[in-house]
């Protein structure tokens, strides 16, 4: 017979190998899951100009493209990546005159959202993409919905975070843009300079942030050098001009989200001054299956509630996306 102090002892030794067990097979799975989302970088040539990407997931598995914002490029996603390429092919392409891309010179190459849709597009048909769900902010909701209202059915779902498609989603901040918008004069460009500046930049990453350690300096550090390249603020002020295009294309984006109802998730810094949180609700107006979320922070959310983003992320995708890729 066992004696009671032998049993014990296995008991004792059972309580220590199943949460070890467990704790392997954790750590095989990360491990595993780490492997299969190393990112790639990538730059390629659309039309004479280079445009860099980066890549992440198995590339036959549904596609995602990450369309960033203003003054940043696709590092602004390089946390988001790692956390949906393990099941997504993920895409996330920097913009002529932002990131890694190349900056031709002004006089070549028009700096406008239309140009900038066209270079996407151009890109993912390069690419061998047919079908993707797109992610859009800032900046990248007038790229990516220009191209969801040019090729509705390409579209598989829609993530939105705070980019603006309703005049409820522009408040004060747009001001000074207006008075440019109505006048193109060099006065009121000249007004908007200081938006290039490392305070603007600064600012927006940490407005509206409860806790502003929680943001990278990185983060600012990176996009101030990269908007200090000669000649690129003036191409920052074209763009600031050239957003007013956006406005008069909003009802037909809107006529695009009650035709055909994509799947849609909005993601939202409430705190955010430029889009304000009041430009979230509205995508419900016309998407009532939408689904919006609001964070208590600022422009940039995926800086402080990155992991919360994308588990939100990771279930929307697995409700509506189906397996086999692009097709």
């Amino acid at each position: 017979m066992i004696s009671r102090s032998f049993q014990a002892l296995l008991t004792i030794v059972s309580l220590f190998v199943t949460p070890l067990g467990a704790i392997a097979a954790t750590l095989n799975k990360a491990t595993a899951i780490t492997a299969a989302v190393h990112a790639s970088y990538h730059t390629t040539n659309v039309d004479g100009v280079d445009v860099f990407y980066r890549e992440a997931g198995p590339k036959d598995a549904p596609v995602l493209l990450l369309l960033h914002g203003f003054p940043t490029s696709s590092h602004m996603f390089r946390n988001l990546i790692p956390q949906l390429a393990d099941k997504y092919h993920v895409i996330a392409p920097d913009y002529p005159g932002f990131g890694q891309s190349g900056v031709p010179d002004r006089s070549t190459f028009a700096y406008t959202f239309d140009n900038y849709a066209q270079v996407v597009d151009k890109l993912i048909r390069q690419l061998g993409v047919s079908r993707y769900a797109l992610y859009v902010m800032d900046y990248g909701a007038p790229v990516g919905f220009r191209l969801a209202a040019k090729n509705p059915d390409q579209v598989t779902a829609l993530i939105v975070q705070n980019g603006n498609a309703y005049n409820e989603g522009i408040e004060q901040f747009w001001d000074p843009i207006k008075a440019y918008w109505r006048t193109g004069g060099s006065t009121e460009r000249e007004a908007l300079r200081w938006q290039t500046s490392v305070k603007a930049t600064k600012w927006q990453y940490t407005n509206g942030v409860k806790d502003a350690s929680l943001v990278s300096p990185d983060t600012w550090t990176m996009d101030q050098a990269l908007l200090d390249r000669p000649g690129n603020s003036e191409i920052q002020l074209d763009l600031f001009y050239d957003y007013r295009t956006n406005i008069p294309l909003y009802p037909q984006w809107q006529a695009y989200f009650r035709e055909h109802k994509p799947a849609t998730l909005v993601l939202w810094g409430k705190n955010d001054d430029i889009f304000v949180a009041a430009g979230a609700a509205p995508y419900k107006r016309d998407i009532p299956n939408a689904e919006v979320h609001l964070f208590d922070t600022g422009h940039f959310a995926l800086e402080t509630h990155g992991h919360e983003i994308a588990q939100l992320i990771r279930e929307f995708l697995s409700r509506h996306l189906k397996s086999g890729g692009q097709g």
